[in-house]
C-alpha cells in the first residue's frame, strides 16, 4: 500500500471563531457543509454522502480552536492518518482562517484538495462570507 503524503490548506474565511467552531465541531454544523448528513455517537461520527457513508472517531477537540478525526477504515488498516480543521486567528489583524490538514495518496494530493476548496466554499456560502 502506498504511504499517503500530508497537505496543509488555509482558507481566510470571514467568520467569529465561535460560530465557525460550530460548523466543524457538531453533526448539525458539519452536515451543512461537509457531507449530506452526519450523525454522532459518542466519539464516532458517521459521514453521509449519497449512497455511501463513512465513519470517523474524533481524536481531539479544543473548544473554539480544533478538531481531530481519524477515518475508521485508517484506523482498523493500523494507519495513523487524520485530518483536522483548525481556527487559527492572526494576533495583530484578528484575521480568522481555517487550516486543514489532511492526508492523501501522492497520485490523489491535487484532487484532496480541490474536494477541501469545494467543501469550503460550501461552508463559506452557508456563513454568508463569500
Amino acid at each position: 500500500m502506498d504511504d499517503k503524503v500530508r497537505f496543509d490548506l488555509e482558507f481566510p474565511i470571514h467568520a467569529s471563531p465561535q460560530l465557525l467552531f460550530q460548523y466543524i465541531s457538531t453533526p448539525s454544523g458539519l452536515s451543512e457543509w461537509f457531507s449530506d448528513n452526519v450523525n454522532s455517537r459518542g466519539e464516532l461520527f458517521t459521514f453521509i454522502w449519497d449512497d455511501s457513508e463513512e465513519q470517523a472517531k474524533l481524536l481531539s477537540k479544543k473548544s473554539g480552536e480544533r478538531v481531530k478525526f481519524r477515518w475508521v477504515t485508517d484506523e482498523e488498516d493500523g494507519q495513523s492518518y487524520y485530518f483536522e480543521i483548525r481556527i487559527q486567528v492572526d494576533e495583530i489583524t484578528k484575521d480568522v482562517s481555517l487550516m486543514i490538514t489532511d492526508f492523501a495518496e501522492e497520485d490523489e494530493t491535487e484532487e484532496a484538495k480541490m474536494l477541501w476548496e469545494n467543501q469550503i466554499a460550501d461552508l463559506k456560502h452557508v456563513l454568508g462570507s463569500v
